[in-house]
């Protein structure tokens, strides 16, 4: 993929929003789109890589069971919404994943978990005994305890604090949008698509906070600040359109889907460091 070869990546995070796994309309599960990633995953594995999903969703499938029309403000229910949704939303995936006679395994983080020294050794373990042992690791925050001081408040940052923690070497976040444009091309028609970035400095001013998504949290601002995590921690990061779950295995067979963010390992900076205070 523009000159780097991900067919020999052994380790690999893929991110999933709530606006790829959801139906616009509803906010309930889109099951064909979950059939199609999890299939996606098990054929990653079954090359023999470990893999990762960190997933989104469990706030707004909640929401859809307790008939919420618009994401809720309150933490309270935005708790109640994902003690609702994680449950239902990890049987799904356990169901789907034992239809290919794969194990997958259930992790909840906050930022404590990575800022308290032997939470994050205990994780990294955890990580590590998942993958020695053949199972994909379903992450996502722990959002029904997670207060402000502890929450990452989006997956994208999640996902690549996770891609540091287990030394991956490639981190895919599935978005609604096919990468990373000079503009909002939603706004802009002049706006032009970035293939490949290799300096980020270059591109952060081409960030926006606007997630256009009614159930999801991270803008592009929050997908550049997880390509500074992942490419400083020594992992590409290629940001594609979830609306084409097929992206994850054209992207392991080096075709060009989605915006490129080089590795750039950076022994000076500390990855827990570029999380939002």
């Amino acid at each position: 993929m523009y000159g780097h070869d991900f067919t020999k990546k052994k380790r690999v995070v893929v991110k999933v929003g709530s606006s790829t796994i959801t139906h616009d309309a509803t906010g309930n599960i889109d099951y064909t789109k979950l059939e199609r990633l999890v299939r996606q995953l098990c054929d990653l594995r079954a090359q023999g890589k470990d893999v990762c999903l960190v997933s989104s969703g469990a706030i707004a499938v909640g929401r859809y069971a307790i008939g919420l029309k618009e994401r809720p403000k309150d933490l309270a229910t935005k708790q109640a919404c994902a003690s609702i949704g994680q449950a239902y939303l990890m049987s799904v995936y356990q169901k789907l994943f034992s239809e290919y006679n794969q194990r997958a395994g259930q992790i909840l983080m906050t930022k404590k978990t990575m800022t308290d020294p032997e939470s994050r050794e205990n994780a990294r373990n955890t990580f590590e005994q998942l993958f020695a042992l053949g199972v994909i690791p379903v992450v996502n925050e722990n959002d029904t305890v997670a207060t402000h001081e502890i929450q990452f408040g989006d997956n994208d940052s999640l996902s690549a604090i996770v891609t540091a923690l287990v030394k991956a070497d490639a981190l895919v976040l599935l978005s609604d949008i096919d990468g990373l444009y000079t503009d909002n091309p939603n706004t802009n028609p002049d706006a032009e698509f970035v293939p490949i970035v290799e300096d980020l400095d270059a591109v952060m001013d081409m960030a926006s906070e606007e997630s256009t998504s009614n159930v999801g949290t991270g803008g592009m601002t929050a997908k550049l600040r997880a390509a500074q995590i992942a490419t400083y921690s020594g992992a590409d990061m290629v940001i594609t359109n979830g609306a084409h779950i097929g992206n994850i295995h054209r992207i392991f067979e080096n075709k060009d889907k989605g915006t490129l963010f080089v590795a750039n390992k950076r022994d000076d900076v500390r990855v827990l460091d570029l999380l939002e205070d």
